[in-house]
């Protein structure tokens, strides 16, 4: 994929000394490390300022800032990824920062200029491009994210904002199988709300359900919908698959449901494969019912993180059910079409890979 540029002015101050060393690439636990610099941009007086490259550093803020009071924070997760040549490449990045902006117009956050977000990320990226892993399977985590700089009590949008990209070296998001524990008390989103925008206050929101069910045995919680508690929605922090006999379910997005990246990926490489695919809601009953029947054979979460992440057993009022282990399963074959495409493996007939340092 190609991306005009407007030749942003960004200035550039180089980290003394590099923290390169201190990184156990082969032991490298997900988002806990951090490269050399960061990329931040202030919003002020009414307008982005230019944004600047600096040494990863604490940031200073205001007791008053806004931010804290009244929780104007968005972010997004992206990952960046190298070739057995050098070549850096991102997946559908474009998709990430159209994405922000529609997180950032929600929650009255000024959006930010296409090319800001996209000049200054290849920038970052070509100067910390060592910190991206080659080991099979490990990536560099990008986190993008805005959040109100501005001060005051008073219940209404910051002035100020900041903008700011920082990365991590990161190895694999999940390992092991994966338990999940369908909510029925608790939810995610509501008609009208914030779900589908990537704010923070929808995680902050999610830790407790999800820790009761951690004291229970699980691993994530799978989120139902805000009134009957009837229809699959999300996977912890990811989008939910079915698989009901050969047939590959997911629930359409809406105000309640984050349009991720990889789910759509998903669903147009699984067409192209001639994996039958449908897109419409999903109640627990029939999730149930199939566990029961023998008809269920897939549930995976998908997310920029783990890509893809198998779910190998779900409770339900007091009940476990246990998913079959597939020697070919559409999780581990669409991972690896995707990921193939990620890591520059395969042909990118989509436009979906664009190349970093050219």
């Amino acid at each position: 994929m190609s991306v005009e540029t407007k030749n942003v002015n960004i200035s550039i101050e180089r980290a003394k000394t590099s923290k390169i060393d201190q990184v156990d690439f082969d032991n490298l636990k997900f988002g806990s490390v951090y490269t050399d610099h960061m990329l931040v941009c202030d919003y002020k007086e009414g307008a982005w300022q230019a944004p600047k490259i600096m040494p990863y550093q604490p940031i200073m803020l205001d007791p008053s800032a806004k931010v804290f009071h009244y929780g104007q924070a968005i972010f997004e997760g992206m990952k960046a990824y190298k070739d057995e040549n050098g070549d850096i490449f991102l997946f559908r990045p474009l998709d990430n920062q159209k994405r922000l902006n529609i997180s950032a117009k929600r929650l009255a956050i000024p959006e930010l200029p296409e090319e800001y977000f996209m000049e200054g990320l290849t920038t970052l990226l070509q100067l910390d491009s060592d910190f991206i892993p080659t080991k099979d399977g490990s990536s560099l985590y990008i986190r993008p994210f805005m959040f109100a700089s501005g001060n005051g009590f008073h219940a209404s949008p910051a002035d100020e904002y900041k903008f700011i990209i920082a990365c991590a070296p990161s190895g694999s998001y999940f390992s092991g199988k994966v338990r999940v524990l369908i909510e029925q008390t608790y939810s995610r989103s509501a008609n009208g709300g914030v779900g589908y925008a990537k704010a923070g206050g929808n995680y902050a929101g999610q830790f407790y359900p999800t820790q009761l069910a951690i004291e229970k045995g699980y691993n994530q919680v799978i989120w139902t919908d805000d009134t009957e508690h009837e229809y699959i929605e999300e996977a912890g922090a990811m989008n939910i698959f079915v698989r009901i006999n050969d047939t590959l379910i997911t629930g359409p997005t809406s105000d309640r449901i984050l349009d991720g990246i990889t789910r759509k990926s998903i669903l147009e490489i699984a067409k192209d494969n001639n994996i039958p695919t449908e897109v419409r809601k999903i109640t627990v009953t029939e999730v149930v019912n199939a566990a029961k029947d023998g008809s269920l054979k897939e549930m995976f979460g998908a997310g920029t993180a783990a890509v893809i992440s198998p779910i190998a057993a779900f409770g339900y009022k007091g009940t476990d059910y246990d998913l079959p282990e597939l020697e070919t399963s559409y999780a581990s074959r669409l991972k690896k079409l995707i990921t193939d495409i990620q890591y520059n493996k395969s042909e990118d007939k989509y436009g979906w890979r664009f190349k970093v340092n050219d």
